[in-house]
């Protein structure tokens, strides 16, 4: 498991942290609602979210609430979120569900009650996946802007493995071109290595983002780098990727973003 706990109080926070460790969670830690929606923002487009997100009822500018209906914006069902509080919650219970909101549980923390709650949590979030709607990969088409042929020829043999056809361009530059080159539609989805001669991914998303023509605002681009440092990942997200997968691909994780983002 891989836990984001949200609370304003850092001793609470240690607590946590200390409780879920001593029985191997790993745990990451924000003091605020806006410092957790930037760390759940790296995760989520590294495809790698938090398998729970523990969030304080009661804190300042932005209360668990509050916080947990901006992360759902971004993370939709993916990820079980409870609410923790030394407060009763039958006042804010129905707020709370509405804002998608799993369940609740008491300060002080015990790991026990935490991975029970978790449990029903997850068992919920998967009959609610279970009725989303994924793409249909077969029969798709996907620009790959890659310069290293042997890297393209790989990655177009893992696409056509769920029938997928890939038309490859060597540099970013290209890849705009053939973009633009394009009927609308055309192309599903885009996936653009970083680090290219002639003109990067970055630059080359950022100009395709810039078009006025339909779906270059909206086609999926999937960074491909070996670079995982958050910088890089924010840098992605500001030249308007979608989402960031660190190289050597993993086909499962590609798969399923592509599902997900198609």
């Amino acid at each position: 498991m891989n836990v984001l706990i949200i609370d304003d109080d850092p001793v609470d926070c240690e607590h946590a942290r200390l409780a879920l460790e001593e029985i191997g969670v790993k745990c990451d830690i924000a003091h605020s609602g806006e410092e957790a929606i930037e760390i759940v923002k790296l995760q989520h487009i590294r495809k790698q979210s938090y398998s729970l997100i523990l969030v304080d009822l009661k804190m300042p500018d932005m209360n668990g609430i509050e916080t947990t209906k901006e992360i759902r914006k971004l993370i939709a069902h993916e990820t079980s979120i409870i609410i923790i509080t030394a407060y009763k919650w039958d006042d804010i219970q129905k707020e709370a569900l509405d804002a998608d909101v799993d369940s609740f549980i008491t300060k002080p923390l015990v790991a026990n009650n935490v991975i029970e709650e978790f449990r029903l949590a997850m068992l919920k979030r998967t009959n609610t996946n279970k009725n989303n709607k994924k793409a249909n990969l077969k029969g798709r088409r996907i620009l790959l802007a890659e310069d290293v042929e042997i890297n393209a020829e790989i990655m177009a043999m893992v696409l056509q493995i769920l029938e997928i056809s890939v038309d490859t361009a060597e540099n970013g530059r290209k890849a705009v071109d053939m973009f633009i080159e394009s009927n609308p539609g055309y192309y599903n989805a885009i996936l653009m290595d970083i680090r290219m001669p002639e003109m990067d991914g970055l630059e080359a998303t950022s100009l395709i983002r810039d078009l006025e023509r339909p779906n270059a605002k909206t086609i999926p681009i999937i960074a491909l780098t070996a670079n995982a440092f958050d910088e890089d990942v924010q840098r992605s997200m500001q030249a308007g990727m979608n989402a960031h997968l660190t190289k050597p691909i993993d086909k499962n994780s590609l798969f399923t973003t592509l599902e997900n983002l198609i």
